[in-house]
């Protein structure tokens, strides 16, 4: 169901079958030096050419999960919530560019992609994205809410046999968010959201590529685990804010909510959603 150092440890708010190795992938890439002056620090690697971070007046706030932590729910209430505090906002996500976005979709549609051409293409996405949709967002001063992010891809690609430093390569010109929260949820809990919201699973969600079961359930709950693990994994490297994704709607939008009132210097965070979205709100 298509619509995706020194370690510092994760952050906490609240109370296999093997895979068949794929061909071997391309050297990852070298990340070209640079100084802290040039931005370095903004990003996960090299800075993008011509980056002034002074020019960078708005937040980047990344919501990840697996498919059915309600990371999209979060993403609207959110977005509400920003907007009648009078912040402008814009929202990003996988496969949203102009320039990638549906190939995408008409791939994945067909189930006959490769691993590392699927990688790359959404890396496409992604930065496309960037400079068309996130930097000049950031430059306005708007608040940007990332359905998913940098990490999710980066997952995708390296339980997928794809050599974990290229993946991590792919992205070194990436923007470092403002702040990262982390939905964790069971896989379980994420299949049922996933099938009452669709009364389908789809292809990818289940990882049925990677021909972990003939079972769709089995093979979803081992695909999303070795999704989970590699979460798990970033959020230490990362310093993720993790939540608990089993609690309800209300509970994590509250936590969200006074964590983004914190970095943006917000003094309440009353909310009561619009009868549009008072749906989601259980």
């Amino acid at each position: 169901m298509p619509n995706q150092e020194k370690e510092k440890p994760a952050a906490t708010v609240t109370a296999t079958e093997a895979v068949a190795p794929p061909p071997p992938s391309p050297p990852p890439p070298k990340p070209a030096p640079a100084s802290e002056d040039s931005g370095t620090q903004y990003f996960f690697g090299e800075p993008l050419v011509g980056f002034d971070p002074s020019e960078i007046t708005g937040s980047l706030i990344v919501i990840e999960g697996m498919d059915g932590s309600g990371r999209s729910t979060q993403i609207m209430l959110l977005q509400e919530w920003l907007e009648s505090e009078g912040f402008a906002v814009q929202t990003s996500g996988l496969r949203r560019s102009n320039l990638v976005g549906r190939d995408i979709d008409e791939l994945l549609a067909k189930n006959a992609v490769t691993r590392l051409t699927l990688a790359l293409m959404y890396a496409t996405d992604f930065f496309d994205q960037v400079e068309h949709r996130i930097l000049p967002a950031l430059r306005s001063g708007t608040m940007v809410l990332a359905d998913r992010y940098i990490f999710t891809l980066i997952g995708r690609g390296v339980v997928r046999g794809i050599n974990r430093d290229y993946m991590s390569g792919l992205y070194a010109m990436a923007l470092r968010p403002h702040l990262t929260f982390w939905l964790n949820v069971r896989p379980e809990t994420a299949f049922g959201r996933e099938f009452r919201k669709a009364q389908a699973i789809s292809y990818w969600e289940a990882g049925r590529d990677m021909s972990l079961s003939h079972d769709l359930y089995w093979s979803f709950i081992r695909y999303q685990t070795m999704i989970k693990r590699e979460f798990e994994v970033m959020a230490k490297k990362h310093n993720f804010i993790e939540l608990d994704g089993e609690a309800s709607v209300p509970a994590v939008n509250k936590l969200l909510r006074q964590r983004i009132a914190e970095q943006l210097g917000i003094r309440s965070t009353k909310y009561t959603p619009s009868s549009a979205l008072s749906h989601l709100w259980r």
